[in-house]
């Protein structure tokens, strides 16, 4: 075809991200009026492209069974809670535009090598996919960036919280040690036995680490110092990079523990008069009925996940029973949600002020997840390809 595409498609999801991002940051929203036609012209160049270039009309199903996924995928998001509808569309958008990546008749916009590796990395999954693991990896270092922001300038008193973990660097440097000596002797045993499978080494290294954490204080002395003193004898640079690479990660991990959670909570929300409540705004708790009374459950799926887990009760997870009156959504309060919410303040049922959240905008997150997959390729497949590399 004279006409490419397949690079018009990626032109126009890079300006519509943009668009997005911009639209995001500045009003908090992601407008239909650019998502819906994202998924209809999508579709419509794909069809065009593929009925003209090979003929496959099942290559054309697979596109739309791909863009159904992406939608059920955030759909599933949304109703959790952690997405806002517009990035749901944005996503289904993305998947119309760009079904497909580095195959045959849709190529990558470049290839090159670093140190013998292909780039762009692609995964057995479908391209869009990569796109949402990428867009939330990316969103990390933005949320840290954007809470550091908030802490500094309004909640001065957070900043030593999300710094705790540089304070306390004697217990991450035991940590990196002992994770260390995990994986000095997982290599040993794995190259003895020929048994090179990265899943049972990184289980074998857990349940090592668990093992060694365990013991009393002096006899795990022991054993890191002559397991560490053998990992320097035999592999001086890579134990040195290794113990570093692993006292970094750990206190950055437990960092973003902390802006994921307490951190995050206090600096991401507010209280707020409820007759000062806009639409639009995103509650923090939602908010049930049952039997006449109002009570407000702060508890997150992921919480009532993890509970219900260690418990072994599955029916933690499920939300309290009553009828739901406000949720806590990504969509935010409509105006019907504000009027209940004062009449029931103005009934005695609900008392005091109502926490709302912050909303951090994930448009642009999913624009440098989108740059990322198309230039870098699956961070998740690479990251794979990196531990591979370390161990063996």
């Amino acid at each position: 075809m004279l006409i490419n595409i397949p690079l018009i498609t990626i032109v126009i999801a890079v300006v519509a991200c943009v668009y997005a991002s911009y639209s995001d940051l500045k009003e908090g929203i992601i407008r239909n009026k650019l998502t819906f036609p994202l998924i209809a012209i999508g579709i419509i160049l794909n069809a065009i492209y593929i009925f003209t270039s090979t003929q496959d009309i099942w290559l054309f199903i697979e596109s739309l069974i791909i863009i159904g996924v992406i939608f059920a995928f955030g759909y599933l998001f949304w109703k959790m809670g952690a997405w806002a509808g517009g990035d749901v569309k944005l996503f289904t958008g993305i998947a119309a535009l760009i079904p497909f990546y580095s195959i045959p008749f849709y190529p990558s916009l470049l290839n090159y090598q670093i140190l013998g590796q292909q780039f762009p990395v692609t995964a057995t999954y479908p391209f869009p996919f990569t796109v949402i693991i990428n867009s939330i990896l990316a969103i990390l270092p933005f949320l840290l960036i954007f809470v550091f922001y908030i802490a500094f300038k309004e909640k001065p008193h957070l900043l030593d919280k999300l710094l705790s973990p540089i304070k306390d660097y004697k217990k991450n440097i035991v940590l990196a040690l002992v994770v260390t000596s995990s994986v000095t002797l997982t290599y040993t045993l794995t190259s003895q036995l020929k048994i090179q499978i990265i899943i049972l080494s990184l289980i074998l290294i857990y349940l090592l680490s668990f093992i060694i954490s365990k013991i009393p204080t002096r006899v795990k002395a022991v054993v890191i110092s002559l397991v560490s003193a053998y990992a320097l004898i035999t592999h001086f640079e890579i134990t040195i990079t290794g113990i570093i690479l692993l006292f970094i990660s750990f206190i950055v991990l437990e960092m973003v523990k902390n802006l994921l959670t307490s951190i995050s909570r206090e600096a991401l929300q507010d209280d707020y008069e409820i007759e000062e409540l806009k639409e639009g705004m995103i509650p923090a708790y939602s908010v049930y009925e049952k039997n006449d009374k109002v009570f407000i459950d702060e508890k997150s799926f992921y919480s009532r996940l993890k509970e219900g887990i260690k418990s072994r009760d599955i029916s933690i997870i499920n939300p309290p029973s009553g009828k739901l009156i406000v949720s806590s959504m990504a969509a935010g309060l409509s105006d019907n949600d504000i009027k209940l919410l004062k009449e029931l303040k103005s009934t005695g049922k609900l008392l005091g002020k109502f926490r709302i959240k912050r909303g951090v905008p994930f448009a642009p997150s999913i624009l440098i997840g989108l740059l990322i997959s198309l230039f870098i390729g699956d961070l998740a497949f690479i990251i794979d390809k990196i531990l591979m590399g370390i161990l063996y």
